[in-house]
């Protein structure tokens, strides 16, 4: 059963046509797993090998290469044709002889489309130099242009059952971070409150379930708040530290991320102001969302409220978010900052993270927002505020 209707996915195909022909483009190739998902449906943990779904600009359908054992996989999770699913040999993994890429310049040649101009995403993580480099010996008559983010911009504003994905996301990111705060206390371990927070991140409601997130839940703690991507160990939490809580709900692969700050006990004053100043600029950012705003103008909003107190932040406050696959859950397309003038539009969806770091602590809240037709939706309902935990010392 496909998680959308085969209209819906026909759509983005079309959609993704109209870009290829804008830029040129006469066949794409797409290595990015989220976009090869958002195109054909394919969804299987095979992005560690050389895979590929290829558009052609007049052909009806795409055309999925992949590895022979992820071929079954192409079947279920796809709307394409049994000819349009093509695997190559098991002896082309990992092998210093054999390449999958010449594999799949066999295929290009074979169909013939070896003399026409393909768009590929050069800045994928799926997509390595070697691979590049063994496209262009095996097909030495066609212009490569760098599309890395053709696919991306298509998927940018989201459909209902999109969004009513993100939501259901939303709702299971609250279960993970409900379990967070309730584990976080002093004597406890690390990895025991991760162990919790993957609990009800999979398991989800009793009306659906979760799927895996992109990135793993991170947990900097004490002094480690000021380095925002660190994950958890086995040591045990303290008496009067800061937790860092950053995760997300994932749901047939559509992610709405959540952060939020824990103290274990009395929090100092100035990591109290700071959160409250967070909030202030928060909630000022989420007043100036709505449609044909920038997002530098969102940012804007931030600033003009941080700046008040002498404070100032030179990362993003947040990004554009949904669909995807490890290492991120981001789009990699419009950022909330200074100098991004993408207009914002309803159904376009954002991670805004104002987290703030400063030498030796560090506090995050975020919230994932939907664009409305007159405003913004925030996804999840979370308490926003500094989250103090009394005094609790757990005996193991």
């Amino acid at each position: 059963m496909l998680p959308f209707s085969l209209k819906e996915y026909k759509e983005r195909l079309e959609r993704t046509k109209t870009r290829m022909q804008e830029q040129g483009i006469e066949v794409l190739l797409i290595t990015n797993p989220a976009n090869m998902n958002y195109i054909s449906g394919y969804d299987g943990w095979s992005f560690y090998v050389d895979q590929m779904l290829i558009v052609i600009i007049d052909e009806e359908q795409p055309i999925w290469i992949g590895r022979k054992m992820d071929a079954k996989a192409a079947e279920a999770t796809t709307w394409l044709y049994k000819d349009n699913i093509i695997s190559y040999p098991e002896d082309h993994v990992h092998s210093d002889s054999k390449h999958p890429m010449d594999f799949i310049a066999k295929i290009l040649r074979q169909i013939g489309q070896s003399n026409r101009r393909m768009g590929v995403e050069m800045g994928s993580f799926y997509f390595s130099a070697l691979a590049y480099e063994k496209l262009k010996k095996n097909l030495p008559n066609v212009q490569f242009l760098d599309v890395t983010l053709l696919v991306n911009h298509v998927r940018i504003i989201k459909s209902e059952k999109e969004i009513e994905y993100m939501k259901r996301a939303a709702n299971i990111a609250g279960l993970g971070m409900n379990a967070a705060v309730q584990s976080i206390q002093e004597g406890v371990r690390e990895c025991d409150v991760a162990a919790n927070i993957y609990k009800d991140l999979i398991s989800g409601t009793t009306e659906y379930g979760g799927d895996y997130p992109s990135i793993v839940p991170l947990l900097p703690a004490g002094k480690n708040t000021a380095a925002p991507h660190l994950t958890w160990t086995d040591r045990k939490y303290a008496h009067n530290e800061m937790v860092i809580i950053e995760l997300a709900g994932c749901h047939q692969r559509y992610h709405s991320p959540l952060a939020r700050t824990v103290c274990i006990g009395e929090p100092t004053e100035q990591a109290l102001d700071t959160s409250k100043i967070m909030v202030e600029g928060m909630n000022a950012a989420l007043d100036a969302v709505k449609p044909g705003a920038t997002c530098e103008e969102i940012e804007r909003a931030w600033n003009s409220v941080i700046s008040k107190y002498n404070i100032s932040k030179d990362s993003r406050i947040g990004y554009s978010v949904g669909l995807n696959y490890p290492p991120d859950w981001g789009e990699h397309t419009a950022s909330i900052r200074k100098g991004d003038l993408t207009i914002l539009q309803p159904n376009m969806t954002f991670h805004l993270i104002p987290g703030l770091w400063f030498e030796d602590y560090g506090v995050e809240i975020s919230e994932s927002i939907r664009v409305t037709e007159t405003g913004c939706e925030v996804l999840t309902d979370f308490n926003r505020n500094l989250i103090i935990k009394e005094h609790l010392q757990i005996v193991i």
